[in-house]
């Protein structure tokens, strides 16, 4: 039983570690030796757990997903006010960004490169689905009322995730525009909790 607590640490010591070579590095440029420095374990024991980075990065997605997909679905399918749920949704989504701005690129990769096998792995996700008959009603008696435009819950959360992600996608280039520094960017990133919610809720509202 004892052996089996100092296994579970460890993992959880070596995602962590790696979680932070993936912000500091990115993905293509994590090396194994990196998180096995920033762990503070040799590399042997790292390889003992994890074959290979792609291994350990898709575990951390995995992981990040399974988490995420509960929250999502719990906001989606509450009795919330229309507009108290974007603002909700928003907010859970870019605090996950937050926690994990190298994900949305891995996406984009694994798309471009692996597309099979990257809907394979999400393929149990899938199943579950997204819950959104109580949204699909809601924003339909929304419209009925005069309150908002009409427009599909698929377009809906299309703009609210494009909003979310782009900054992290276009970080190298939009820093490159504008001539935006690390900190500076990430106080934009910041701002960006309450500005995407209002923009996406006056887009939408009549």
């Amino acid at each position: 039983m004892r052996l089996k607590k100092i296994n579970i640490t460890t993992e959880e010591k070596i995602k962590e570690a790696a979680k932070k070579i993936f912000v500091r590095k990115g993905y293509a440029g994590a090396r194994m030796q990196d998180i096995a420095n920033e762990a503070k374990i040799n590399k042997a024991l790292l390889h003992y757990y994890f074959r290979s980075k792609d291994q350990l990065f898709e575990l951390i997605f995995m992981e990040n997903i399974q988490k995420m997909m509960p929250k999502v679905n719990s906001i989606i399918e509450s009795d919330d006010k229309l507009f108290d749920k974007i603002e909700k949704f928003v907010a859970e989504y870019l605090a996950m960004l937050s926690e994990n701005p190298f994900l949305p690129l891995f996406v984009v990769n694994e798309l471009s490169s692996h597309p099979e096998r990257f809907f394979e792995k999400l393929a149990p996700l899938a199943q579950a689905g997204l819950k959104a008959n109580k949204l699909i009603q809601q924003m339909q008696d929304e419209v009925a009322k005069g309150k908002i435009i009409p427009i599909s819950p698929v377009n809906l959360l299309i703009n609210i995730i494009s909003l979310c992600v782009f900054p992290y996608l276009g970080k190298p280039m939009i820093q490159f525009v504008f001539g935006i520094d690390e900190l500076q960017y990430r106080m934009i990133l910041e701002q960006r909790k309450n500005e995407v919610a209002a923009f996406i809720i006056n887009s939408i509202k009549k």
